[in-house]
């Protein structure tokens, strides 16, 4: 059988790279299945999800196999996988979904109701989401693979964009996600809160969706440095100008039109309250300067338990919000796992015409998979990066292919 090496979480703070079984064509019951795919993998992404169960902040077991932004390159196939071919280049959403049940037919890709026996919901390498094992390795499997799986059309185009294709799994249709549920269109003002890769990708698709300005709030200065490069406006919660008061001097009145909460459960307070984790800091600080009759996306990663918490309530998934204060101003609030299907056709495009720089707009910067324990420490740190994953050398050098370019004749 055939070698494979993945990404294992060994306990608090710990991961390894590991040997790990080759994939094999089975649900995670050991079930033969005749849909599903294997992949040789091309990129994966370091998440901030996969950080919250690193850091203790969950349940998931030791030994789990992490990941779940995945890009790989088909080299088996079930014998009834119809529509892909063995070399064919594919995105893999981070959502395991049937195709088939009724969340499925209408799209909501994320809380598909047959892949996970525990909840609605399945994703590869993360607790609580069905057991399938996850993608920050050298080779995985995907079911349901004529519905889960983008194609790319053109394989060489697509490797020429890996950096930014890659973001498709996940962060990319998660921050497009949150901004479309929080309503922005052109001419919205729009504040983000977090600057982590989910937070600029954010920023990056309110830009695509036509916003007069965006507006990022963080604690950590070097991210807000990043935002600031793509032209975002920047909020440095450990101040002691309150948001509002921060808000209005960029924008001369107290308020937005869209908000996004890319931070989650592990909030912070602001101001002097800055290093302490109040975990409904955020969405209470959102309906306090959301403009009444607003909308507030919520891609940020909210858990049924949270062990690691101090807060006894926030324990079992409670948590202090400002309900009221929502309910009287009449905020639409959305949440939930992305659908990762019903965006990335879309946002492929974007990428392959030059609408969007997403890897840009995030930081991307390209890691060994050896390098994988390295690229976590380096993420819990607050770097302004986003991780990407190189299991088998296939992602062209950037510094290669400028070399390669100044030399070609004019």
């Amino acid at each position: 059988m055939a070698d494979n090496r993945g990404v294992v979480y060994t306990g608090p703070g710990k991961v390894e790279v590991q040997n790990i079984a080759f994939p094999e064509l089975k649900n995670p019951k050991g079930k033969k299945i005749t849909h599903g795919v294997v992949l040789k993998v091309v990129s994966t992404n370091i998440c901030g999800s996969d950080q919250h169960m690193v850091r203790g902040r969950t349940t998931a077991p030791s030994g789990l196999v992490l990941g779940h932004e995945i890009t790989g390159e088909v080299i088996e196939m079930g014998a009834d996988v119809e529509f892909l071919k063995k070399g064919d280049l594919v995105s893999v959403p981070f959502n395991v979904a049937c195709g088939r049940c009724r969340t499925c037919r209408e799209m909501k890709t994320g809380i598909c109701l047959t892949v996970n026996e525990g909840r609605a919901g399945g994703a590869y390498g993360y607790v609580d989401m069905g057991g399938w094992i996850g993608g920050q390795a050298e080779y995985v499997m995907v079911p349901y693979a004529d519905f889960n799986l983008l194609r790319f059309p053109d394989k060489d185009q697509a490797m020429e964009k890996i950096r930014d294709l890659t973001m498709l799994s996940d962060i990319f249709p998660t921050g497009f996600h949150g901004a479309v549920k929080a309503g922005v269109g052109p001419g919205a003002t729009v504040y983000v809160a977090g600057a982590g890769p989910v937070g600029l990708a954010a920023a990056a698709s309110a830009q695509l969706l036509g916003a007069a300005v965006v507006i990022v709030g963080d604690m950590n200065k070097a991210r807000l440095a990043h935002a600031r490069s793509f032209g975002c406006e920047t909020v440095d919660l450990t101040l002691d100008a309150t948001l509002t008061e921060q808000i209005t001097q960029i924008l001369g009145v107290p308020e937005i039109d869209c908000a996004i909460d890319c931070v989650g459960f592990e909030a912070s307070g602001h101001g002097t309250d800055s290093k302490t984790e109040v975990p409904a800091a955020v969405l209470n600080s959102l309906m306090e300067i959301t403009r009444a009759g607003g909308s507030i996306g919520i891609p940020g990663l909210y858990v049924t338990e949270d062990p690691g918490s101090k807060d006894e309530a926030a324990q079992k998934g409670s948590l202090s919000i400002r309900f009221g204060l929502g309910w009287a101003k009449s905020h639409s609030l959305h949440t939930g796992q992305t659908p990762v299907l019903s965006y990335n056709r879309q946002l492929m495009q974007a990428i392959l015409y030059d609408k969007v720089q997403i890897a840009k707009a995030v930081n991307v910067e390209v890691i060994s998979l050896d390098d994988a324990p390295r690229g976590y420490e380096e993420f819990d740190s607050g770097v302004a990066k986003k991780f990407v994953l190189n299991p088998h050398n296939m992602i062209p050098d950037i510094k290669s292919k400028a070399k390669k370019k100044d030399k070609e004749p004019a």
